[in-house]
């Protein structure tokens, strides 16, 4: 079967044949193997049918490329963006959007989800994160009766349990497709600083000298072996290659380090595409810390990519090294979700990594996921992985199973939030709550077919719990929602503290700016490394601490403490300067202080769609204003 003049693998026909029958499938299959085109086929099918279909990404990056990508093959007519922060056309054909929108959408029983005939799930195996996989099985679990799904999926161990789960729970054929070979299969190595380019069996045949060496460094210096240099494993390394590191800032560290090695040489055309490119963008961004290095590392092919970096920089850097203008791109994992830029080789700075709570080392479908970007479909006959050890960490055990095969499942991460638990309340009885509480995938693993027949579960008393403490709150009375209970089910975060702010008296009274500062102060996350360099206390900052004391639920909050730090990026925007203004106040990145103004414009979003009352919908309008002229010369989709 040949489509978009390609012959497809026989799984890429399977899954074909079962969306043709208008089953679900979910497509286990190698990174790189080709698994978008089967969403190609039922969008491209759909437009021609009149139908509707959904594209779900787990990140706005990817949502982001597939939204450009996307109106380049069907017309920017066809299709539409929800981000959260940014909505486009939302009544087009395809619409593509984070899961967690999709999520929203699905448990409020959400008007514009009624002609939807697909819901793509990219990145399926995401249901396995522990802080935001429930949002990928609620996702499934209240999606409309007549919604089929296609599940994408980097390799799933359980793909057939997954499969037959969602089978079970909406009544309708799931096809499990899977594939195991990759068409460009990988050549995988590991790097140390003594063997060079080699195995982890070799490697394991001379470490217990080093680790002995490492113990007693002070009387036997000479066995102690050095982390491995990232520079001298690029030597020896085929380029085009993608090099994962777990740090933004040891990524742009290590394209000036490459840099100084001076491996390649300039490249005219670099240049030449970077003018036009930085022509089209304000002159404040050329000034900016990370175009500035990137300007002095680029002539050469290297690069960096990470959250930090504006988006306009990104995409030029993903437009050179889609180009093959890249030698080293520097980048960090999420580079590695969706984003079509497959490379000849990868490269590991490490196999570990900060989780947010400690260093640990990768799964393996964390490894396969990365090393997967090894290898151009039609261009090499193999792709090239290599690891840097530390010989200081090593692991033979942990890295062997890691590295061999993709030997995780995927789990339920299934909990339940104060969100889901009002909007049970709100469109279901006490029966199909009851129901609905089982139909988890948690469940289903622990009781496989027979999970309807239980009595109840754990979720079952979660629910009650919160629905008491609800009650306590006055968002539940009498089995119905309350205004503030209505109010909180259309906000899906802090939906308490939100509705005990914007569903009450206390946001009365308050102007642009103190609305600005209270969700700036909820959405701000906390580092100990960020600095502030000014703040700009006033009557208004006053005034909305004394009303903060005086109520006794809002008082107990500890994100106000930050509130005078944030006046340091609150106070400039407020007053109609630029993202470029608000950097000279902090030391935090321009992509982080991008991310934030953004989490702040989402919330406001929520706000403005859970209230009812238009002096407040006007004052919400008024921060977004206030906003969008604060990033008018950064921001971009």
């Amino acid at each position: 079967m040949k489509y978009k003049n390609l012959t497809l693998d026989k799984f890429q026909e399977d899954a074909i044949f079962a969306l043709e029958k208008n089953h679900s499938v979910v497509v286990s299959a190698p990174t790189g193997s080709g698994k978008t085109l089967i969403a190609d086929y039922i969008i491209e099918k759909s437009l021609e049918k009149g139908k509707r279909v959904i594209y779900t990404a787990p990140i706005k990056a990817l949502s982001n490329q597939k939204y450009k990508d996307f109106c380049k093959d069907y017309g920017e007519e066809n299709i539409g963006l929800m981000t959260g922060d940014i909505v486009k056309n939302s009544t087009a054909k395809i619409l593509i959007m984070t899961t967690e929108i999709y999520r929203n959408m699905s448990l409020t029983e959400d008007n514009d989800l009624k002609d939807i005939s697909y819901v793509v799930f990219d990145e399926i195996h995401y249901i396995n994160d522990i802080e935001r996989g429930y949002v990928w099985e609620e996702s499934i679990i209240f999606s409309n009766e007549d919604v089929r799904f296609i599940c994408l999926s980097a390799t799933i161990p359980n793909a057939k349990e997954f499969a037959d789960w969602i089978s079970a729970i909406k009544k309708h054929n799931v096809e499990t497709i899977t594939q195991t070979k990759r068409e460009v299969p990988l050549y995988k190595r590991f790097y140390d600083t003594e063997l060079g380019i080699t195995t982890l069996d070799e490697i394991n045949d001379v470490a217990h000298v080093a680790d002995y060496g490492h113990a007693m460094k002070k009387r036997y210096k000479k066995y102690y072996v050095k982390p491995p240099s990232h520079v001298e494993l690029v030597r020896e390394i085929k380029c085009p290659a993608l090099f994962f590191v777990f740090s933004r800032k040891k990524c742009e560290e290590n394209a000036k380090e490459l840099l100084k090695a001076r491996l390649f040489r300039d490249n005219p055309d670099i240049m030449s595409f970077v003018r036009k490119k930085l022509s089209e963008v304000p002159p404040t961004i050329r000034e900016l810390k990370s175009t500035k290095t990137l300007m002095s590392t680029i002539p050469y092919g290297i690069a960096f990519h990470h959250a930090g970096v504006i988006p306009k920089i990104k995409e030029m850097v993903e437009e050179l090294f889609g180009m093959g203008h890249i030698n080293v791109l520097y980048t960090t994992e999420t580079f590695a979700v969706g984003i079509n830029m497959p490379a000849k080789t990868v490269c590991f700075e490490s196999l570990r990594k900060y989780d947010g709570v400690n260093f640990r080392n990768l799964n393996s479908k964390e490894y396969f996921q990365i090393a997967g970007r090894a290898g151009r479909r039609g261009m090499d006959e193999q792709g090239f992985v290599y690891a840097m050890i530390n010989r200081r960490d090593f692991d033979y055990r942990g890295l062997k199973k890691m590295t061999d095969k993709d030997v995780d499942p995927i789990k339920s991460q299934f909990k339940l939030s104060i969100n889901t638990v009002l909007n049970l309340i709100k469109n279901h009885n006490e029966k199909e709550i009851d129901m609905i509480l089982k139909l988890n995938f948690f469940t289903y693993q622990k009781c496989g077919k027979n999970f309807q027949r239980i009595r109840s579960n754990i979720f079952a008393y979660r629910f009650k719990s919160i629905k008491k403490q609800l009650i306590n709150l006055g968002y539940v009375k009498d089995d119905k929602l309350t205004y503030k209970g209505e109010f909180s089910s259309r906000v899906y975060a802090d939906e308490i503290l939100i509705g005990e702010i914007f569903a009450t008296d206390f946001y009365k009274g308050l102007n642009e700016y103190q609305i600005l500062l209270i969700i700036a102060c909820i959405v701000y996350e906390s580092r100990k490394t960020t600095e502030f360099y000014t703040k700009f206390p006033s009557k208004l900052i006053a005034d909305l601490k004394r009303k903060i004391r005086s109520n006794f639920y809002i008082s107990k909050d500890k994100r106000w403490k930050d509130m005078n730090h944030l006046t340091a990026l609150v106070t400039p925007c407020y007053e109609r300067k630029t993202i470029f203004d608000i950097l000279k106040n902090t030391n935090l990145v321009e992509g982080d202080l991008l991310r934030f103004f953004r989490q702040i414009v989402d919330r406001i979003g929520q706000v403005r769609k859970a209230t009812d009352n238009e002096e407040l919908r006007q004052k919400l309008r008024g921060c977004l204003e206030l906003i969008d002229d604060c990033l008018t010369d950064i921001d971009t989709v």
